[in-house]
């Protein structure tokens, strides 16, 4: 795993601005393969980050490494199934164990079924993914593919037993 201390840890609401600034890096990335527009004021953009403050089942969550800021994750839930909605490490810390570690965290902290939905576009988050879930459920997952509005997806779906906690010693 990372040679680093990575932590998780909830964002309060007066992390947004925070939040808003790591969410900009993270759609810069997608348009090396999907079509994302810049707004007139220089920005992408993420409309339902205020949400996150307000929707029960809704996570903001900060990736810290070695206590500096290093990405975010963005959880949900809804009908019983927890959501990556979105997921960001910056490139500094990236294939260093660092997105692997970070995401075995959010599941251990939100245990129960889990969808991770992945652009087939993005290749690299294909890779990410299907070795960070495998490893996390100790046999390899298999995704279920389906398209959305011209988008074709992969959608890893697993089960995260929570925490586990160690018996008392005497």
């Amino acid at each position: 795993m990372a040679a680093y201390s990575v932590e998780v840890v909830p964002a309060a609401r007066e992390h947004a601005p925070i939040l808003a600034n790591l969410l900009e890096l993270y759609v810069h990335d997608f348009s090396d393969f999907y079509d994302v527009q810049i707004g007139e004021d220089g920005r992408f953009g993420y409309n339902a980050l205020p949400r996150y403050w307000s929707e029960p089942g809704w996570h903001p969550l900060l990736i810290r490494v070695d206590g500096k800021l290093a990405g975010l994750a963005l959880v949900q839930s809804a009908s019983g199934v927890w959501d990556m909605a979105e997921f960001f490490v910056l490139r500094a810390y990236r294939r260093r164990g660092v997105g692997t570690e970070a995401a075995h965290e959010v599941w251990r902290r939100f245990p129960g079924r889990w969808d991770v939905r992945v652009m087939e576009a993005n290749v690299a988050g294909q890779h990410f993914w299907t070795r960070a879930i495998s490893m996390f459920a100790g046999a390899t997952i298999k995704p279920m593919y389906i398209q959305k509005s011209g988008v074709y997806w992969s959608i890893f779906s697993f089960e995260s037993k929570g925490i586990e906690r160690s018996a008392p010693t005497s």
